[in-house]
């Protein structure tokens, strides 16, 4: 389930399967003015019944904190996990060509409640269908070269959709078009290849596609995943040129080429000398064992719920207060944090550690979980000063 907070306007709602598909959508009135909690939390449980929904993500702009409040004092909800999600570029996603072409006959609140939904479910899918410059890096974006700008944040797109791999059975055109190989042309071709014969049983069906030869082939194949395909190694990074060499492994191991994906022992009963050759080096080797230890889609750990601290405005945000909070961004001058508030508050570089770094990389990462003490609140600025120092 999604929710796209809001009070007057309401709360919209959507109710997503596993591909992210839309099942239902609808308004609830939980906030005021028009206080329909009690018809609102009945309405949630309904859904969550029906759908069988196993998390909940709530955007986190206006009515975004009062929402997980609501949710939260639903008994009948605790066995669902509950997680506050960016709405950056979400509005612009809504009144796109890509988000009229998926859902045509929706209005532009239900459409930004999907992209929200499915930012939880698979946020590289999602985010992809938008120019990053949307997704919020800030005012000194318009200070550089915007084609340099533009080239740059494409190529780490390009290199996030290649290190991640996509799921071939799901992903959209927009987001195949960024695969290695594979440009807009061929990756309509995919879907529409998809649409006629249904899902992808192997990789080498590719080669089927329209339009889609061997070299693309062979530049593409690896970062397309199947989970459900005949063969293990399609839901894994290696690359088809190199099954021979698994089977050859699996066979003098006696062990499954099935088993042997997720299999931590490998490293240690491989010895990869063994399978050393002309074209296979020892990065290769070992590349492909750090892969079949954790195959598939995901690289990220566990999702964790952060508990904000019960501040709900800036006026209520006090020096010397101790609050909770996520590295939204960083620069070299420090790092900025959602304390669960409207305005982000800001950790100066110096006021990081009490050690001296040359940049806040050194010690932070975006989407870390933090414990910050506010120095200084500029209500009339909207700029709220933080320390992590001890």
């Amino acid at each position: 389930m999604a929710i796209d907070p809001a009070f007057r306007t309401g709360c919209k709602t959507v109710c997503l399967d596993s591909a992210g598909q839309l099942l239902w959508h609808g308004t609830l009135f939980p906030h005021e003015p028009q206080n329909q909690t009690a018809k609102s939390a009945k309405e949630i449980i309904r859904l969550v019944d029906r759908y069988k929904v196993k998390a909940i993500a709530v955007g986190n702009g206006t009515a975004g904190r009062e929402t997980l409040d609501f949710l939260s004092g639903i008994e009948e909800l605790k066995a669902v996990e509950v997680y506050l999600i960016s709405e950056a570029g979400a509005s612009i996603y809504s009144a796109s060509e890509v988000a009229i072409e998926e859902f045509p006959q929706l209005d532009l609140t239900v459409r930004g409640a999907v992209s929200i939904g499915r930012r939880l479910m698979d946020p590289l899918a999602e985010l992809v269908k938008l120019d990053p410059k949307h997704i919020g890096v800030g005012q000194y974006q318009h200070d550089v070269d915007q084609n340099l700008l533009k080239e740059r944040l494409t190529e780490v797109v390009e290199y996030g959709v290649n290190s991640v791999g996509i799921n071939l059975q799901t992903a959209s055109k927009h987001l195949l078009s960024f695969v290695s190989g594979l440009g807009p042309g061929l990756s309509e071709s995919i879907v529409n290849y998809r649409s006629e014969k249904g899902n992808f049983k192997s990789r080498e069906e590719l080669l089927k596609v329209p339009r889609l030869g061997p070299v693309a082939y062979q530049q593409a194949a690896g970062f397309l995943r199947i989970p459900d395909g005949e063969n293990p190694l399609d839901n894994t990074a290696v690359h088809p040129e190199r099954y021979a060499l698994l089977k050859k492994m699996s066979v003098d191991l006696g062990i499954a080429l099935k088993d042997m994906a997720g299999n931590p022992a490998l490293k240690r009963l491989i010895k990869p000398e063994k399978y050393l050759g002309k074209d296979v080096g020892l990065p290769t080797i070992t590349d492909i064992l750090s892969e079949l230890e954790k195959p598939g889609l995901d690289p990220r750990g566990k999702a964790t719920v952060v508990e904000f601290s019960p501040v709900r405005d800036i006026a209520d945000v006090r020096e010397g207060m101790e609050v909770n909070g996520v590295i939204t961004n960083l620069a070299k001058f420090g790092a900025f944090v959602d304390i669960g508030i409207k305005q982000n508050g800001m950790i100066h570089i110096s006021q990081i550690t009490d050690r001296y770094i040359s940049n806040p990389a050194e010690v932070l990462q975006i989407g870390q979980s933090v414990k910050v003490r506010v120095l200084e609140v500029d209500e009339k600025r909207g700029r709220i000063s933080l320390s992590m120092k001890k």
